[in-house]
């Protein structure tokens, strides 16, 4: 079961990513993490419709978190 200290751990980590992104004119919102430790988060703003938003995915934000919370199965962006 996951729990309201695994959500404080991810939103930790995203913070430490979101000036990055906010320079870029982006953003993150974590929707929910899961049971099956699956991360959901949305890219708003130009992480939404940028090219390489994958790369930012899996090299910053993805990465960010599973420092945090290493039990992370995936990273998923959903629209």
């Amino acid at each position: 079961m996951v729990t309201e200290e695994t959500h404080k751990k991810v939103e930790e980590a995203l913070e430490n990513i979101r000036p990055f992104l906010k320079a870029d004119g982006g953003d993150v919102e974590l929707l929910g993490v899961d049971d099956n430790h699956v991360v959901r988060l949305r890219l708003l703003g130009a992480c939404g419709s940028c090219e390489i938003s994958h790369i930012t995915m899996k090299a910053g934000i993805e990465e960010s978190i599973r420092r945090v919370y290493p039990e992370v199965k995936e990273v998923i962006a959903e629209a």
